[in-house]
């Protein structure tokens, strides 16, 4: 075990850092950082946060320019995203992850200031997730270009979930974004299985009226609202394309 006494940073500047070498950046915290690599396999981890969910930049597992990866049979506890993927990422397989706490798996954010985003061949799978912020979600800053495509999230279950499925082209981590027409293109993403409680919104997909998402499959979606929650939100389509198949979310979609 490693104890990583991460409240002790949170709130700490890395000013001496940048002192020392104007080409060392403030990154994010993070538990597993895995950077240009290919053919990693992760299994049987145990990642638990002892300090609050609010606890802030603490991903789990990060990949970014990685390939031929497989994460499976693992428990994830932290305050920001249990599995996060940046651009670079294709092949990748996460299943058998109980993710408790923080803001789920995602792929994402992608596109900060107007770069490039590549990931494709994506499959989630076989995931439970208890009172996280979201569930599966894909985030995109805007301006962004590049695409994100061949994405499955399936067998996902969910308890007191804020947000269990979201695509988001307009994410946003401060209180003011610039509007931008571009945005990375979205395509060949599917939902199967996506069954539990949220305490929220069921359902997000927020796309660019620029470059819409296309080809988004909603598959057998059976969510409801957590009892003892309320002011909940009904679910949002705008500007994302593809086909639904029943069960979905029997809450009234609000559709622009």
């Amino acid at each position: 075990m490693v104890d990583g006494q991460g409240s002790n940073w949170w709130n700490s500047q890395i000013d001496y850092v940048q002192r020392l070498s104007k080409h060392i950046p403030g990154m994010k915290q993070t538990v597993l950082r895995f950077y240009a690599s290919y053919n990693i396999t992760v299994r049987d981890i145990r990642i638990t946060m002892s300090a609050p969910e609010s606890s802030p930049n603490t991903d789990g597992i990060h990949l970014q320019n990685t390939q031929d990866v497989e994460i499976q049979h693992s428990n994830i506890s932290c305050g920001d995203d249990c599995v996060s993927m940046q651009t670079g990422c294709s092949k990748i397989h996460v299943h058998h992850i109980n993710c408790g706490t923080g803001h789920g798996i995602s792929l994402g954010g992608l596109g900060k200031d107007k770069s490039i985003a590549c990931v494709s061949d994506v499959i989630i799978e076989n995931i439970s997730m208890q009172t996280t912020m979201y569930g599966v979600r894909i985030k995109t800053w805007q301006g962004g270009i590049g695409s994100i495509k061949n994405v499955s999230f399936s067998n996902i279950q969910v308890s007191d979930v804020k947000v269990p499925i979201m695509i988001d082209h307009y994410y946003c981590d401060k209180n003011f974004c610039k509007n931008q027409t571009g945005a990375v293109a979205i395509s060949g993403v599917k939902f199967d299985q996506i069954i539990g409680t949220y305490s929220a919104q069921p359902i997000h997909l927020a796309c660019s009226t620029a470059v819409p998402c296309t080809d988004v499959d909603l598959i057998d979606i059976q969510l409801k609202p957590s009892p003892g929650y309320q002011g909940f939100e009904q679910a949002l389509c705008w500007n994302s394309y593809g086909k639904s198949q029943e069960p979905l979310v029997h809450q009234a979609w609000t559709v622009a």
